[in-house]
């Protein structure tokens, strides 16, 4: 089990200037508060609350986050107080941010998941929770990650049904916010619950080539470190040349998509992570590959230049290495690794100034957030979070170059709502990657797409209802419609 200790070392690593005092007198105040409690393995309540504090110490999160994560089922869990007053005296000894981040945990409250059509009260208090303090949901996934390693205590259906919920809401919203570990991790945890026999026999197929491929790449990892000083004139400062295993679930969603029976078309099983200082030198590291190994084609990705919509940057590369193995290498910073890591949540590692403002990543949050809570509206909600949280996001280009984030399958008529109105209603045609399209040829990441207008239309025809995408096109589709029909 985690001790007080081991949480206290993993923040001195990190925040040296962390009141550790304050923190262990939050795991005091909650073991107090926890007292005579056990979960279902037996384990003192404690040991729930301390791992979470943990695993948000893993994402080397501040003090105030870990202690709100150490108090975070106090006011729920301790049926001696009233909630309010344990919330109260949070305030009182944690201060107002801390008190702040727990009253949004206990707001979310213990609704059983029956799938998303059944949780959608549930989901509307999450948004609400993230839009007024995004923290709430970085202790909501350090929760659940505890949960997942710990869900063989519970009964098979309770098994299943946390599984679900995680694999369906909690995943795809750490996608969202760029926390790539985590929803790997997530994910990984609830695979054997929901399919147990494909997980076993993956696991059974996988383990061997890991170990096989990780011998390899220590000769691979070699030759480059030498040839990285041989190449450039000046000095690379490489922080760490790594192994990084595909996760399990990533590898059985990839061979079902790609219809796959055989691992070895699988490249990246096990891809070699070069972690350096700067942008700059991610491009020569790039060279320097190219130099070393023959890349494969269509297999060099630049999410540097063009990240993904979710924030990911790095430059991905394929190549024929000796003896004829295929080697995908992932190159970026320090700082790009930290954010494909953890997102959102790295703009809230320690610092003096404690919690910095991120309002622009989080539009999607409040749009999310606008809905009306009557029954008629729901279909329309589930939409937009199918759409906005639980789909693939791609990302096009305007000609001069700014990036359109959209949901996959837009289309140029959805492409022209999200820039304008005006550009939308008067949209005739479009030009993708500089070629005449159909306004509902599906977009792809990196197209460059141009719109053309026909400055004397009046409105925007009703079939583009049947075929375009975004829940904003939709809306402005439908009010423009109505307008000229009056």
């Amino acid at each position: 089990m985690i001790t007080i200790d081991d949480l206290i070392q993993k923040i001195k690593f990190y925040a040296p200037n962390a009141d550790l005092d304050l923190v262990r007198l939050a795991f005091e105040y909650a073991k107090k508060a926890h007292s005579g409690q056990k979960r279902l393995s037996g384990e003192p309540y404690i040991s729930h609350p301390l791992a979470t504090a943990m695993n948000l110490a893993e994402m080397k999160l501040n003090q105030d986050i870990i202690i709100a994560g150490l108090l975070h089922d106090i006011p729920e869990e301790t049926r001696s107080e009233n909630p309010e007053t344990a919330l109260r005296e949070i305030k009182h000894n944690f201060g107002e941010e801390v008190a702040f981040m727990v009253r949004g945990i206990t707001k979310l409250g213990k609704i059983k998941y029956r799938g998303m059509e059944r949780y959608l009260e549930n989901l509307r208090k999450m948004f609400v929770a993230m839009a007024a303090d995004v923290r709430v949901i970085f202790i909501k996934f350090a929760d659940r990650l505890h949960n997942l390693e710990t869900l063989g205590a519970q009964p098979s259906s309770k098994q299943k049904r946390i599984a679900m919920e995680t694999m369906e809401i909690y995943a795809p919203i750490a996608n969202r916010l760029g926390m790539g570990e985590i929803k790997g991790r997530l994910e990984d945890l609830s695979f054997p619950y929901l399919y147990p026999k494909e997980f076993e026999k993956l696991k059974k197929e996988v383990t061997p080539r890991y170990k096989a491929k990780e011998e390899y790449l220590k000769k691979v990892r070699i030759k480059l470190l030498k040839s990285a000083g041989q190449f450039s004139p000046q000095r690379i400062k490489v922080y760490s040349i790594h192994g990084r295993t595909k996760r399990l679930w990533s590898i059985h969603k990839k061979l079902q998509q790609k219809g796959y029976e055989d691992l070895s078309k699988i490249y990246d099983l096990v891809a070699l992570r070069v972690i350096v200082e700067t942008v700059a030198e991610c491009y020569t590291v790039l060279g320097i590959i190219h130099q070393l190994w023959k890349p494969l084609k269509g297999r060099i990705k630049d999410y540097i230049a063009q990240p993904k919509p979710n924030g990911y940057q790095s430059l991905h590369t394929t190549v024929f290495c000796d003896d004829g193995e295929i080697v995908e290498f992932q190159i970026r910073t320090k700082k790009i690794h930290e954010e494909a890591e953890y997102g959102i949540a790295s703009h809230w590692y320690y610092d003096e100034r404690g919690s910095m403002p991120v309002s622009k990543d989080l539009k999607w949050v409040r749009e999310l957030t606008k809905w009306k809570k009557e029954l008629e509206e729901n279909q329309k909600y589930l939409e937009a979070l199918k759409i906005d949280v639980f789909q693939n996001r791609i990302f096009v280009f305007t000609p001069k170059g700014d990036v359109i984030d959209l949901p996959e399958n837009s289309t140029p008529i959805d492409f022209a709502y999200t820039l304008h109105s005006d550009l939308g209603d008067k949209c005739t045609r479009a030009k993708i990657n500089e070629q005449i399209a159909k306004i509902d040829t599906k977009l792809q990441s990196g197209d460059v797409v141009e719109i053309i207008i026909d400055k004397n239309r009046k409105a925007p025809s009703a079939d583009w209802l049947k075929f375009v995408k975004t829940n904003a096109a939709r809306h402005k589709i439908k009010s423009r419609l109505r307008a000229a029909k009056k």
